[in-house]
Order: structure tokens, then sequence, then C-alpha cells
């Protein structure tokens, strides 16, 4: 079909979809909207939508000024300065402030429930399986038996649930500071806290820099580290003391896998991170990625160390986790992580490839 008679088509289509009595004047309007955004709006015809460019209304905003300032400061996080990320709100399920951090859940149209702490987003019922099963098999498909491993925050729950798949596992200790985050978990998003029914879990409930300082040397096969952005008091988990005494907790050949950010917004901070988990590990440092909707730029990194020991691949699993039983038990089959899109996350876009070669090993 050629160019012009399939946007004649598509044109049709939002006519014959709006009131009668507005043709005449969207006709005029629509005349200026390119054949790109004629399918987007065929399919659910916007009433007072505006097409600047090849722009459809409503993918874009701008930051309004207002008397208290809300939009100036909706654009300006720290972590992601001038940039947002919208989801429809259909219902505010929770909303009530911790020790720490404010703690809402509501009712998205498009991802299900939502956790949001301090404004942002942590978790999606729709998309958490990438980050869940991401930070937790990396490093335990990695190597072989794990058998003690301990999660720095994840107080949702959702990382003890990919773990509990591990038969191997005998010992996960769970450090998270706010224990309001582990109870609104449990009513809100079953699915994910029900980690916390494994009998192998032991939670602490308190501070993880003093949690680790008080660790026995060499008692962990593997460390997960599940935090929040690096600001505010979470700054001291990206920090060389940090790092250090996760290393004197890991045995020999022991590994670690912490959240590292999007290598589109936190170049400077995975390089940091990156250059001191050289220095700290003598094993191997490596960093991989997955894909996540709902977090800024839609791309999480993760920092994957070993100490020194028995060598570990990360880019070749060899415990592969696919095919273990108990699927019922943790209430669904893997959706996101496999052998394949295991080695996968380690294969780097080539400005990041070029960023951090000095820095890794």
């Amino acid at each position: 079909m050629e160019v012009g008679a399939a946007r004649g088509l598509e044109s049709q289509k939002i006519m014959d979809a709006l009131d009668g009595k507005a043709i005449s004047e969207k006709k005029k309007e629509m005349s200026n909207i390119p054949p790109c955004c004629f399918k987007a709006l065929s399919s659910e015809p916007e009433r007072d939508a505006k097409c600047h460019s090849t722009v459809v209304s409503g993918w874009f905003s701008e930051s309004r000024s207002s008397s208290d300032g809300a939009h100036t400061k909706y654009y300006n996080n720290p972590m992601w300065p001038g940039e947002a990320h919208s989801l429809k709100v259909e219902k505010i399920l929770y909303q009530e402030k911790s020790e720490f951090q404010e703690i809402m859940v509501f009712e998205s149209l498009a991802y299900g429930k939502v956790l949001v702490l301090d404004g942002i987003v942590q978790l999606t019922e729709k998309d958490e399986c990438a980050y869940q099963e991401m930070i937790a098999h990396l490093p335990l498909c990695s190597i072989p038996s794990p058998k003690t491993v301990l999660v720095v925050g994840g107080g949702d729950g959702g990382v003890l649930r990919e773990i509990s798949r591990h038969s191997s596992v005998e010992c996960i200790d769970i450090c998270e500071i706010d224990k309001l985050v582990i109870e609104v978990s449990k009513k809100f998003f079953p699915d994910l806290a029900i980690g916390f029914e494994d009998p192998r879990v032991q939670l602490h409930v308190g501070d993880a820099v003093k949690f680790l300082r008080d660790a026995p040397k060499g008692k962990y096969d593997a460390i997960i580290v599940d935090s929040s952005d690096p600001v505010g008091p979470a700054q001291e988990l990206v920090e060389r003391p940090f790092f250090e005494m996760i290393a004197s907790a890991l045995r020999p050949g022991g590994v670690l896998c912490n959240m590292a950010e999007s290598m589109w917004l936190h170049m400077h901070l995975i390089q940091d991170m990156i250059s001191i988990c050289r220095e700290t590990f003598k094993g191997s440092v490596h960093y991989a990625w997955a894909n996540v909707p709902t977090y800024p730029s839609g791309v999480i990194g993760f920092v994957l160390c070993s100490t020194d020991g028995p060598p570990v691949n990360f880019l070749k699993p060899i415990n592969p986790i696919e095919k273990v039983d108990g699927a019922v038990k943790f209430h669904r089959e893997l959706k996101f992580y496999n052998s394949e899109m295991h080695s996968a996350a380690f294969a780097l876009p080539s400005f990041l490839k070029r960023e951090v070669s000095t820095l890794r090993q």
C-alpha cells in the first residue's frame, strides 16, 4: 500500500471516532499531524490531543511553576535531574511515614501495585521479576552449591523469594533497617513477601553497616546488596569501608552482587564503585545490567565481585536454576532470568565498555 493511502486510512479511523460536532474543528487540527502519530491516536482518540511536530500529546511534559514549588521538586531529584516518569495512579492503598522514610503503595493502571519509598518507585508487580531474579541469580548461579547468603536491604522479600529457589542454600540472613517496609510488603505484595516464609531465613532489623562490622570473617558464600539509591544515609553503602566489610565477611571465592544504578544516568557512580571494588576484591569485578521499565531510564546495573580464592567466571553460569523444582511453591516460574540472559547481561554497550575498561579486571 502506498504511503499516502495508508495515511488516509489511519486518518479516516480517527475521524470516524470523533464526535460529529467536533469533526470540522479536528480536521483542520489533524491535517498538521504527522503520519507517525496516527497509529497511536487511532487506538484511543484523545479529544483534546495536540500534536507538536512529531510528539503526541501526553508523551512529554514541561515543568510548570507553582506557588508551593511542587513541579520544580518533581523535576529536580538529585539522582536524575530534569527527568520524570509518570504512572497513572488508580488508587492510593497505603501511605505512612516510618522512622526512616515515607512509604506509599498505590494501584497503577498499567503496572499493578507499586511500592514507593520517599517518592521513588522501588518495584511494581509487573516488572519486579527482572530486578529480583537478576540480582539474586547472577551471583548464586555463578558459584557451585552456595550455602550461606546475606541480603542487605530487600525488605519487600523478593530477593529472598529468589534465593529460596536454590536448594543448596542452608542459611539466609537478611538485614533490613525499616521493619515497616517488611510489614507493608507482607500486606500488599504477598507474592514477594513469601520469601520471608522460608524457614532458612533469619531476619535482622537494624543497620547493615553495624551488622557487617560484627559479622564473622568468611561467613558468607554470597552477599546481595538490594539497597536504595545512594543519597542521604544510603551514601554509606557505596563507599570503600562498606565494601571492605563485605569482602571480609565473604569466604575465599565468595561473591557480591550490588545494585549499581543506570549506565545512562550515573556513570560517575558506576566508575567510583568499580574502582573501589577493583581495589577491594582480589578475584574478579564485572558490571552487568537489565531492563526494568519503571526504573529511571528503564535500566538498572549490578556490580559483581569475587574475593580471592577459587576463580569465579560470572559470564558463564555453572549452577543453572531454570529447571529447579518447586515453581508452584514460589507462586510462579521464572519470568525473566535464564542462563542466556545471565551471560548477555555482561555484554556492555561500546560507550560503557570504554568508560570502565581501565577500571575492570
